[in-house]
């Protein structure tokens, strides 16, 4: 297995030193597993992330906001009772119930909690997270239970607006359906042995692994997605219906670590997908995915574009390198 990456060099008459010429390097790369391309920019060459006043943006957004206590039990579907008889999910402070958008055949929304409208990074604590994983579980194992056709199951989020977020609330979406999204699918199909190679690969290499928690390894996408993409893998574990008790906290607290590291970098605001696959495929390996989605203030650019949705190739100034000796200290301390 090869850890491609290939670099050039771009020469221009720069303005800003009286057209001297500059040269500045480009280094693309192949990730070993999907054969996705991206390209690592010269540090700084995109803007950094502008904070934004999260307080009040929720003020903002509050007093219309479906999913706060007040409103969440009036403007919130409910499940049919053959999927859950009490019509939502509750896992401690967590509430999950059916998503007004369908995205896939069944869809599911899960807060953190109907009590807390503004929950920034650094405050998505393990026993938060936990609770809402366990409730997209409970989730998923109720649909396959009720049919069983859906087994393609993920959990995602997308926290705040430059992640595509349409409501300010901090939440989950679960996803299961009879056929895989494209991503989902080239995971799946990958050979499990593969996999384990790769992260063997990575641990051995040293320079973007980040830890092993026990059943999880969590390391720096060496060709990443997006903005500094954190993966992990779950070993013996194909869909999140199989994750027990252990697994769940241990995703939630490197999880926890993940989003702190984010946010001491600065952003506000990220995506996360975790795939599963289909019971036909047991020996496949849950898969995690995180990128940090950044605000950059009025009338800036927006972290993705045509690169990365119409060529599905990130272009991206974080070096994985980098990223996983910033979450190696995370992951060296406890969570809370």
């Amino acid at each position: 297995m090869e850890l491609r990456r290939e670099r050039f060099t771009a020469e221009l008459l720069d303005p800003r030193r009286g057209f001297e010429q500059t040269r500045a390097s480009v280094e693309v790369r192949w990730d070993p597993l999907t054969g996705q391309s991206c390209r690592l920019l010269p540090q700084g060459s995109l803007p950094a992330p502008v904070v934004q006043d999260l307080e009040a943006l929720a003020e903002q957004s509050r007093a219309s906001c479906p999913f706060c206590l007040e409103s969440i039990e009036r403007e919130t579907p409910r499940f049919p009772t053959g999927v859950c008889p009490e019509g939502r999910f509750r896992v401690g402070e967590a509430l999950l119930f059916p998503n007004l958008v369908p995205y896939a055949k069944w869809n599911s929304v899960s807060v953190y909690s109907p009590a807390r409208h503004l929950l920034p990074l650094e405050q998505l604590t393990p026993s938060l997270i936990g609770d809402n994983l366990a409730a997209q579980v409970q989730f998923a194992r109720a649909v396959i239970a009720h049919d069983a056709a859906s087994a393609w199951v993920s959990i995602n989020a997308n926290q705040l607006p430059p992640s595509g977020s349409s409501i300010f609330h901090p939440h989950l979406q679960g996803s299961a359906n009879p056929v895989p999204t494209t991503a989902q699918r080239l995971f799946a199909e990958l050979a499990p042995e593969r996999v384990r190679r790769f992260v063997e690969l990575e641990r051995d290499d040293g320079e973007r692994f980040i830890a092993s928690t026990g059943r999880v390894a969590w390391l720096a996408s060496f060709a990443p997605v997006g903005l500094a993409e954190v993966r992990a893998f779950v070993a013996d574990t194909a869909s999140t219906v199989d994750l027990d008790e252990g697994e769940i906290a241990e995703l939630a607290s490197g999880l926890s670590r993940v989003l702190r590291l984010y946010a001491q970098l600065g952003f506000q605001s990220f995506n996360l997908t975790i795939y599963g696959a289909a019971p036909s495929k047991p020996d496949a390996m849950l898969v995690v995915r995180l990128v940090a989605r950044a605000y950059f203030g009025p009338l800036q650019r927006s972290d993705v574009m045509w690169s990365e949705r119409l060529h599905a190739e990130a272009a991206t100034h974080f070096n994985p390198e980098q990223l996983a000796d910033l979450g190696r200290g995370l992951f060296s301390r406890p969570a809370d």
